[in-house]
């Protein structure tokens, strides 16, 4: 397999073990998203060209002012809103959302997304995402243009971050007890460290919030000695702030997904010029630099990696054998969800 702002206040902490709503999507308890988005965004539309619907953060800056017209962005502060849009009429013709949220949509909201010759230059491994996990042969209906490995991000812990071949049991180390911010996601909790009872009632103890949206602001803050995030929103900080390290553990990392999507009943035809501009120079050391690393095979990522430091490099474009170990998160079924639930509930400390 191939592939290649400034902080906020920390909020108050989800309290450890709770289930947040965003925390029951993610796991696919639940993908009820009627939120009454149309009154969300009557007051958000502007123009009457196509517009690409996205929430804070999810794209990067330098290629959404890209954008040709008559295209437009538009902007809403949570990926929760712009997931419960994608059913809303309107000029709304690309939807950018994470796998995890995409997956939770009803595939009646949803067109192919075209585009073949871009998406044949995707590594192998874009492939199953590009079909939102359905089986060989099904219509593709998402672009893939960004991938980031879960990692640990520690503040001041150099002892743990120069450890020999960490893994995810790194984040059982006593001195971490209470200061860890785990994710939202309860799955992705259980897919770091096992399905083990004993091992994830451990690492619930170690749990100072599960908060994966504000955990580096528990990080930056003092709070949180440890958060487990996806890589692309520390690479903009890991040059400038000495007090982080990034550990990407030896034995692989689940993957975070950036999708564009193509809401049903849309005509308008794909600017594939932009879309092609991610997957290549000038603009495409820009997004590295930013994080945002399109899953293009190593070959052609490697020589622009070069210009980086070898650290950084190494985190953005990790070893083929990393990489081998690195795993995509298919949606569950019912049976798998409720059994998830129970174990997590097992393992409250």
């Amino acid at each position: 397999m191939e592939f290649v702002p400034p902080p906020t206040p920390p909020p108050t902490p989800h309290p450890a073990g709770a289930l947040s709503r965003r925390q029951t999507l993610r796991l696919g308890l639940g993908v009820g998203l009627g939120l009454g988005a149309g009154a969300v965004l009557a007051g958000c539309q502007r123009g009457q060209g196509p517009q690409l619907l996205t929430s804070e953060g999810s794209m990067p800056q330098a290629w959404l002012k890209a954008l040709p017209a008559p295209w437009e962005s538009r902007l809403l502060p949570q990926p929760t809103a712009v997931a419960a849009a994608t059913n809303w009429g309107g000029q709304t013709a690309l939807v950018q959302l994470s796998d995890g949220w995409a997956s939770g949509l009803d595939r009646s909201q949803l067109q192919p997304f075209g585009a073949p010759q871009l998406l044949a230059r995707l590594s192998p491994a874009a492939a199953a995402v590009s079909r939102l996990f359905g089986p060989p042969g099904s219509p593709v209906v998402a672009f893939p243009w960004a991938f980031s490995p879960w990692v640990i991000v520690l503040r001041n812990r150099p002892d743990l971050a120069e450890a020999r071949n960490p893994n995810w049991d790194l984040l059982l180390d006593p001195s971490l007890r209470g200061k860890v911010v785990l994710p939202s996601s309860p799955r992705l909790s259980i897919e770091l460290i096992g399905a083990a009872l004993p091992e994830l009632r451990a690492l619930r103890r170690q749990a100072l919030a599960y908060d994966d949206r504000d955990g580096l602001n528990l990080v930056l803050s003092g709070d949180a000695e440890a958060a487990v995030l996806p890589l692309q929103r520390l690479v903009p900080l890991l040059r400038r702030d000495s007090r982080l390290q990034v550990v990407l553990p030896r034995n692989g990392a689940p993957l975070n997904w950036q999708l564009l999507l193509r809401p049903a009943g849309i005509t308008e035809p794909l600017p594939l010029g932009w879309l092609g501009d991610a997957l290549a120079a000038p603009l495409l050391p820009t997004l590295l630099g930013g994080g945002w690393v399109p899953p293009l095979p190593s070959r052609d990522l490697a020589p622009l990696l070069k210009r980086f430091p070898a650290p950084l490099a190494e985190l953005l474009l990790p070893a083929e054998a990393v990489l081998q170990r690195c795993w995509s998160l298919p949606p569950l079924n019912s049976s798998q969800q409720l059994a998830l639930q129970t174990l997590w509930d097992a393992a409250a400390p």
